[in-house]
């Protein structure tokens, strides 16, 4: 029998041929709910309000997402409508957030970030960054920034406002040498590295 949903309902006839029919297709109404439609996302904790250790952890989580250069794995800290503005780049949506991400890591190589809390209130986070990367002609940058983060109350971002400028360094002026990924745990962070 093919299901096309709870209309088909109607076409049970008769008697015993009606009640099987009318089971068979609860049983199959039930099992098409549960694959058309959709679960909501498990939520993802520290969730709001935040104070400044439940906010700090959200920064570190978001930072580490950010260092594996997976613009799939990144995106899905937002939330499916969520809107960004980026530098000059309006973006709505976690497809629309990939696809700038790919565009930003294919030109931003040996990518290396530190974030830092700023402030925090209710369900919004304040963080300033830097980032190292250089472009495929061997030049180095840093790239400062500062973001306005706003979480929906299952602790997905559903507002992201980063305002960023690039510093040309020479490769000499590095400050960021951990392997790519993840920052150890004992790597100094911003404050420390007086940025």
């Amino acid at each position: 029998m093919i299901f096309r949903g709870p209309d088909h309902l109607a076409h049970a006839r008769n008697g015993v041929d009606a009640r099987r029919s009318a089971r068979t297709v609860g049983v199959l109404f039930d099992y098409w709910r549960i694959v058309n439609m959709s679960t909501p996302e498990a939520p993802r904790p520290p969730l709001p309000p935040f104070d400044s250790e439940t906010a700090a952890r959200k920064v570190r989580m978001a930072e580490d997402a950010w260092n594996t250069r997976d613009p799939q794995r990144v995106a899905l800290a937002y939330t499916p409508d969520s809107v960004w503005r980026n530098r000059s780049e309006f973006l709505v949506g976690r497809e629309a957030i990939q696809q700038f991400l790919t565009r930003k890591w294919a030109k931003e190589l040996d990518y290396r970030l530190i974030k830092e809390l700023w402030a925090c209130q209710g369900n919004r986070i304040a963080v300033r960054f830097a980032y190292e990367w250089h472009d495929d002609s061997g030049n180095w940058f840093r790239s400062y920034g500062n973001e306005n983060w706003e979480f929906d109350d299952r602790g997905f971002m559903q507002r992201r406002i980063a305002s960023i400028n690039d510093l040309p360094i020479a490769a000499a002026d590095r400050k960021y040498h951990w392997p790519l990924g993840r920052r150890p745990d004992d790597h100094p962070g911003l404050s420390d590295l007086g940025l």
